[in-house]
């Protein structure tokens, strides 16, 4: 496959994202200060459309430019409200209803304090449960680019998707790139396994506690130059600090992180790497996208949940 060169963003404009990952229901809950023990804590409880995957396609769609896909499964209990949230974003759902477990569900609790830090309790639910019959070659056609959620990486049927999608992907000359995802899971999976899976991935998008997990590394820009012996573009995603971008063995660029006075941290994520994703295939070089990623975490801490503001908005 090819990398992200100088010619790369102009050889993939103008075709879909193909995003495969997790569509989720967040229960959001916001509280201030530490949560009371064996009692009632008072809490600001939203239930909103979330999944690494499907907050990364929204924020993708966001431009308005290329077409985003987003294939996903889902319980029966929720598809159809999940698919009207992903459509009113400008997203294409291609979800499979699962005929035995329920949509994922993860209960967002987030300090509302100054740094709003969050703690997830996730159930994965059908999310996890996509399978290689689940993939089909043609989800490629007119595809420049695949983007995988990590999460698909910590469960056997996924792991098994992401592999034939990966070779599909090669196959065709697809740009493939990857959100690690948890760095709790991450820890879980393991780090030499989790590398082997990602053999043959064009660009990894850490946060910098997982750039550190993954190297054993301290500082989070040697740790994104060692990724980039593996992976030939990586870029670490900092929340406040910004983005620093890597290829062959060192970090080339730091982009600043855009001010924001945060209300949720979730998708935050999420946020930059669509738009991120978005800009390569409008023609951006991976400094201008990272920009772009930046612009949209800022949005995205101020407001609650994480997709990006409605049309309306």
């Amino acid at each position: 496959m090819t990398t992200d060169g100088p010619g790369a963003a102009a050889a993939v404009r103008g075709g879909a994202l193909l995003v495969v990952g997790d569509v989720i229901t967040d229960v959001v809950a916001r509280h201030r200060g530490p949560l009371a023990a064996a009692t009632d804590t008072a809490a600001a409880i939203r239930t909103v459309p979330g999944g690494a995957g499907a907050n990364v396609a929204c924020w993708a769609a966001r431009g308005g430019g290329a077409e985003v896909r987003l294939l996903g499964r889902v319980g029966a209990d929720s598809a159809a409200w999940h698919e009207r949230e992903m459509a009113a974003c400008g997203v294409r759902p291609l979800l499979v209803v699962d005929p035995e477990a329920p949509t994922g569900t993860v209960i967002c609790l987030v300090d509302t304090g100054e740094a709003a830090e969050r703690t997830l309790l996730t159930d994965s639910g059908a999310s996890l449960r996509l399978e290689p019959g689940d993939w089909s070659d043609a989800l490629l056609d007119g595809v420049a680019r695949l983007h995988l959620s990590g999460y698909l990486l910590f469960s056997q049927s996924s792991r098994a998707l992401v592999a034939v999608a990966l070779e599909s992907a090669r196959a065709r000359g697809v740009q493939v790139s990857l959100d690690p995802a948890s760095a709790g899971f991450l820890r879980e999976a393991g780090v030499d396994r989790f590398l082997s899976l990602i053999e043959g991935v064009d660009v990894l998008l850490p946060s910098r506690d997982e750039a550190c997990l993954l190297t054993g590394l301290p500082d989070v820009a040697d740790a994104a130059a060692k990724l980039s012996r593996h992976v030939p573009l990586v870029v670490a995603k900092q929340g406040a600090e910004g983005a620093l971008l890597a290829r062959s063995g060192a970090v080339y660029a730091h982009v600043p992180a855009v001010p924001a006075t945060p209300r949720d941290t979730t998708g935050a994520g999420d946020a930059f790497t669509g738009a991120f994703l978005a800009a390569l295939l409008g023609g951006a070089t991976p400094e201008d996208a990272a920009t772009e990623g930046c612009r949209a975490g800022a949005l995205a801490v101020e407001r609650v949940g994480g997709r990006p503001p409605g049309r309306e908005d």
